[in-house]
């Protein structure tokens, strides 16, 4: 590990991307910090640490917005909408491309046609951005949560609503520069930046709140102060460090499992020589969406939260109709984050998504034809529909096992926050969304840096030692 390390800084085209992506990151942790003119910094946290300690609506949704803009809702920050907008109409072109046939012509034009999605991609980011910025500053301005002497300015909401939409703009071309001169997807290390720089928090949260946190060392080198009681006993923080390490070793499994098919390819003779014939597999992977199906699910659960909780919270003050006020009551405490009802629509949807995603991404008659056109086959199956069905029983069949890991990933955050009364943040790295979108970017990045060190001659993170290469390249000077 520590020899891949340093090979890399031997290598100055993969030394020069490495620091160069670094560096684009270290831009956005500091951009993330510049606060949007006349919000009120402190009352915004305050408001936002009671809504997420109280579980409430406005809580759980600034907890799942804060995966995507790298930080909690409660930093109003140029940077505040995070690179979710770009990511929202990414997903909205994808989709379209699928249903609409004029889209589908255009992608499949080539390198001009994929470059003119990209473009709309990019309006379509602006007034996405345009919208959510618009509606965020509204909520917060009916909070009090500006300061009174600019919220009915307007010249304030051009200000704030520009700042945000320039900021997720910034993120954009931050990205697109560390695909072109980094290494990595840059959106995707931006939201992996984005996680990870809430870990030094939750870790601080377990010391502080466990038995850990009461030997004087410890509190006198972190500044702790000594709690009576902590809420996590040994037990508690070593099932939390052994359940995150199970979890991500699970993320890995499920991220990179495949099911290989045998593909057999045709022979053909030219003249006296005779090509083909080799046998491959064809890779088909477990969890073929994605962490789509988790954002989606997330997504969808986090309304219907949001809007029994308003209203139960708003019929308090009604007098009369005990029954809908039960009857609220009840349906705002079953979609509560850890309720049975919750999990179980939760689960669901993960499924359900975990299908669709994959209908809308794998196609077995395209690939079936792609197979036929190359001269490959599967053995014992006819090229063509008979190819294309079985390709799409496997397909159904594999899905149903990764949504299962999915879903699994998926709620454990949620019966973890429950059974410990631990916070979100915490939680988060027990699986859910933020954890998966960690392990996919994370072996994403080493695999490419593997592949750049290979292709150089050097040992990878996965190899042994290098001497042997060495010796090679030397001799080839």
């Amino acid at each position: 590990m520590l020899k891949a390390i340093a090979n890399i800084f031997k290598i100055p085209e993969l030394r020069n991307k490495v620091l160069f992506t670094i560096a684009m990151l270290g831009v956005y942790r500091i951009g993330f910090w510049i606060p949007v003119p006349g919000v009120n910094q402190a009352r915004l946290r305050e408001f936002f640490e009671a809504q997420s300690q109280q579980g409430s609506g406005a809580g759980r949704l600034a907890d799942f917005v804060s995966i995507f803009s790298g930080g909690s809702l409660g930093q109003s920050t140029i940077f505040g909408l995070g690179i979710m907008p770009y990511i929202s109409a990414a997903i909205i072109f994808q989709l379209l491309t699928s249903v609409m046939p004029g889209l589908k012509k255009i992608q499949d034009d080539g390198p001009s046609g994929r470059q003119k999605i990209t473009e709309w991609t990019r309006y379509a980011t602006i007034g996405l951005c345009v919208i959510q910025a618009f509606f965020w500053l509204g909520f917060i301005r009916t909070q009090s949560l500006v300061y009174l002497h600019w919220s009915n300015n307007p010249l304030w909401w051009i200000t704030a609503v520009a700042a945000m939409t320039a900021g997720t703009t910034f993120l954009m071309w931050l990205g697109e520069q560390i695909d072109k001169y980094g290494i990595g997807n840059g959106v995707s290390l931006i939201i992996t930046a984005g996680i990870l720089a809430k870990m030094p928090g939750a870790l601080m949260w377990v010391v502080k709140f466990s038995p850990i946190g009461q030997f004087g060392f410890v509190r006198n080198t972190l500044g702790i102060e000594l709690n009576d009681e902590p809420q996590l006993s040994w037990m508690g923080v070593i099932f939390l460090f052994a359940a995150f390490f199970f979890v991500v070793a699970g993320a890995v499994l499920i991220t990179v499992a495949q099911r290989r098919i045998p593909v057999q390819q045709a022979k053909h003779t030219r003249g006296r020589r005779v090509f083909g014939g080799q046998r491959s597999y064809l890779p088909l992977r477990i969890n073929h969406a994605g962490v789509m199906p988790i954002i989606f699910a997330s997504s969808l659960m986090i309304f219907p939260s949001v809007i029994f909780g308003y209203l139960n919270t708003s019929m308090q003050a009604v007098n009369g109709l005990e029954w809908l006020k039960d009857a609220i009551k009840f349906a705002s405490d079953s979609l509560s984050i850890g309720a049975f009802p919750y999990i179980f629509l939760y689960i669901v949807m993960v499924y359900f998504f975990s299908y669709f995603w994959t209908t809308v991404q794998f196609n077995p008659e395209e690939m079936s034809k792609q197979l036929r056109d190359h001269g490959s086959f599967i053995p014992g199956l006819r090229p063509g529909p008979r190819t294309a069905e079985y390709l799409e029983t496997v397909m159904e069949r594999i899905t149903y096992v990764g949504a299962g890991f999915l879903a699994v990933i998926a709620v454990i955050p949620m019966i973890v926050q429950n059974k410990f009364q631990i916070p979100f943040m915490v939680a988060a790295f027990l699986g859910g969304t933020g954890l998966l979108i960690v392990v996919s970017v994370g072996l994403d990045f080493v695999q490419r840096i593997e592949a750049n060190l290979l292709m150089r001659n050097y040992a990878g993170f996965l190899g042994g030692d290098d001497t042997h290469s060495s010796k090679k390249m030397r001799g080839t000077r």
